[in-house]
């Protein structure tokens, strides 16, 4: 290999490189939700092949074909919703609202009514809910100590170490392997089971319930288009790319309806993801797409070995994946608040995080939907300009007006 090629390589390895550690981390979350639904190996290992293979496949796909770097994931703000859903919802509940939402942005996404949705509903409202739905992860790291104190304590302090010693590595990394090796040390680790190289697939059969699609499929799709599409292709665009807009969108919907029956899952962009890959850091502009064949290969691999990777929940103790999960969720609580509290919505926001926290429940529907609802209404109302300012931002421009013109048929400008 020349010079010339090696270093055409070694950014686009670099850069990848978070994004290989990242969803190895996250999948704590993943566990400690199925082991709180009670899923089945089989069912919980079908989630991972969802959530992490087929998204890599799609990544793969676009990138090649496009020679863009389309880095496609099962989005960790989604994730993080429907982790929270669990103490509300069946596991058929959820399924039927990943459904749901894909088929509702495969729709507007056919109706090109994509980025007119995103204008009505504030991405900071959606923060400030994101964030009380996450508080709980958070708060049970301690509350974990209570049952296994020096695994959790050993992995609160790498955890720090982490943080204070390099940006590149996710701090969730050395936590996890700290937590592992006082678990093991002390014999609270179990031995693991027998598993297929190849997962079986199975089925969940979702259930619709009014309660589960008003409180779920709102958020999902304000998460999946405005929170993470819709910047993303922006910031593309930004470093000189032409993405596929609708191709995209599309695949959002079809993709996240259909694999959402193995496992609930949110494909989409992710704007920390895109930065990464199509960002400078990533090398020279023409090869920054080979970021994503090195991330998006390695995660491939792990959502194949979806059945060794389930057995991590019965190898782990749930308190201690609990705390790793609240530790995997640090960072998106610091940047939820801090998209909240920087404006210039603020009032709509903390009552949306207030109202997530809370056990409200009114008409038969959950905190999450009432969250999205009063937050919405009270920026609406009481941050009418900072309200107008963002819906303005992202709302798709007019059609200009020519003095003169007639249009045809219509009695208010015929003469």
């Amino acid at each position: 290999m020349n010079p010339q090629t090696r270093q055409s390589w070694l950014a686009p390895l670099a850069a990848a490189l978070p994004m290989i550690i990242l969803p190895i981390a996250v999948l704590t979350i993943m566990l400690a939700t199925a082991q709180r639904l009670q899923l089945s190996q089989t069912q919980t290992a079908n989630w991972i092949l969802a959530a992490y293979a087929l998204p890599c496949v799609v990544s793969l796909i676009l990138s090649y074909r496009y020679r863009q770097p389309l880095l496609m994931t099962g989005n960790v703000f989604a994730l993080l919703f429907v982790a929270s859903l669990g103490d509300r919802l069946t596991y058929g509940e959820i399924i039927g609202v990943a459904i749901v939402a894909g088929a509702c942005i495969l729709v507007l996404s056919a109706l090109g009514l994509t980025v007119r949705l995103a204008a009505w509903i504030p991405a900071p409202v959606v923060m400030g809910l994101l964030a009380g739905a996450v508080m709980p992860y958070v708060a049970g790291i301690f509350t974990a100590m209570n049952d296994t104190p020096w695994p959790v304590g050993g992995a609160l302090v790498a955890y720090f170490w982490g943080r204070r010693a390099s940006a590149r590595v996710p701090p969730i990394l050395p936590a996890a392997a700290a937590a592992i090796a006082i678990a093991a040390a002390l014999g609270d680790l179990r031995p693991v089971g027998t598993f297929s190289w190849v997962p079986k697939l199975a089925i969940t059969a979702p259930l619709f319930t009014v309660e589960g699609l008003v409180t779920g499929v709102p958020v999902l799709v304000v998460i999946m288009t405005l929170q993470s599409n819709v910047p993303s292709l922006i910031f593309l665009r930004s470093q000189g790319y032409d993405p596929p807009e609708r191709v995209i969108t599309t695949l959002s919907g079809v993709v996240t309806a259909a694999a959402s029956l193995l496992g609930p899952i949110a494909l989409s962009l992710s704007l920390p993801a895109t930065s990464l890959v199509a960002g400078p850091d990533a090398g020279e502009r023409a090869f920054r797409y080979r970021a994503v064949y090195i991330s998006a290969g390695v995660v491939l691999v792990l959502g194949l070995l979806a059945e060794l990777a389930a057995q991590l929940t019965r190898v782990l103790p749930l308190p201690l994946l609990l705390a790793l999960a609240g530790l995997a969720t640090v960072g998106v609580l610091m940047g939820a608040l801090q998209q909240v509290m920087r404006g210039p919505l603020v009032l709509g926001p903390v009552f949306a995080f207030a109202i997530a926290l809370s056990d409200i429940s009114l008409l038969g529907l959950g905190p999450f939907f009432w969250a999205l609802a009063i937050g919405t209404g009270v920026s609406f109302w009481l941050e009418r300009e900072g309200w107008q300012a963002l819906h303005d931002r992202v709302a798709p421009p007019r059609e200009p007006v020519v003095a003169g013109a007639e249009v045809a048929g219509d009695p208010a400008t015929a003469k």
